[in-house]
């Protein structure tokens, strides 16, 4: 079996994305896209998107991790299949597709693209500047003065496979905050490893700070290993809504690879 593929980037965070409109790969194997993203013998990436139809919104996507198995929502991999199905030649330049947590909007344009993510509800304050919250993936995030350096992998990693959160995994952010602008490392489960970028997680930084009142303001910068990013939101009782992740996705190339 020949794939047609594209490989997609938003500040770091890379994947693989498959036009399957005509539904010619649901059979995939976790093995199959394990191979596709693995970067020395596949074609390398965060995770495999599958942009597929919808009865009720443009399309729909289904997301893979690199270790081959479905996973909770990517805000990044969400932003480069906005880019994707614009270039796919799918009209209008403002979009609704189908997500494992809900319906997103986004809007596409030549410098960036913005996704609408889910409302927020419930923040778990876990004492410390630490907090845990589902920003349609699970994160723990860290506040801190100083980012970990040459040891972040294996603190975060302890965190993702403490007792707390071994069984279900967990995304590990450590967040610093200056003013209005935020810098971050994240961990990623389902890739095991540092990421460029998380979109989730960088919703999950931002309103975060919001909730522990370290920023002012409904619309805060992010800086990830990878580039920047921008976060908008509106602060309500009962939570956060209208949240808005905005920043650079791009086609990197194409291909054909066989499985």
């Amino acid at each position: 079996m020949t794939i047609q593929f594209y490989k997609y980037q938003g500040t770091g965070n890379d994947f693989v994305m498959i036009d399957d409109r005509d539904n010619k790969y649901t059979d995939i194997t976790e093995q199959q896209v394990k191979h596709l993203c693995d970067r020395r013998f596949g074609i390398g990436a965060d995770g495999l998107i599958f942009l597929r139809n919808s009865d009720d919104y443009d399309f729909e996507m289904v997301y893979y991790n690199s270790d081959g198995r479905t996973s909770t929502m990517c805000g990044n991999g969400g932003r480069c299949l906005l880019r994707f199905a614009s270039d796919l030649g799918i009209e209008g330049e403002n979009y609704s597709f189908m997500a494992v947590d809900g319906v997103h909007f986004g809007v596409v344009d030549d410098e960036v693209v913005s996704l609408q993510m889910v409302d927020l509800k419930d923040i778990d304050d876990l004492g410390n500047d630490v907090l845990f919250m589902n920003t349609g993936s699970p994160h723990h995030v860290v506040f801190t003065d100083s980012l970990p350096a040459d040891d972040f992998v294996a603190v975060a990693k302890s965190i993702r496979y403490s007792d707390k959160y071994a069984e279900e995994g967990v995304n590990v952010n450590y967040v610093k905050v200056t003013g209005n602008n935020l810098e971050m490392r994240t961990y990623e489960r389902g890739v095991e490893d540092e990421t460029y970028s998380c979109g989730t997680g960088v919703t999950a930084a931002a309103l975060g700070a919001d909730f522990l009142k370290k920023t002012k303001g409904d619309r805060l910068k992010i800086k990830t290993a990878g580039g920047n990013l921008e976060l908008s939101f509106k602060a309500q009782r009962e939570g956060y809504t209208d949240i808005w992740l905005t920043g650079p996705a791009e086609k990197v190339f194409k291909g054909k690879v066989k499985l």
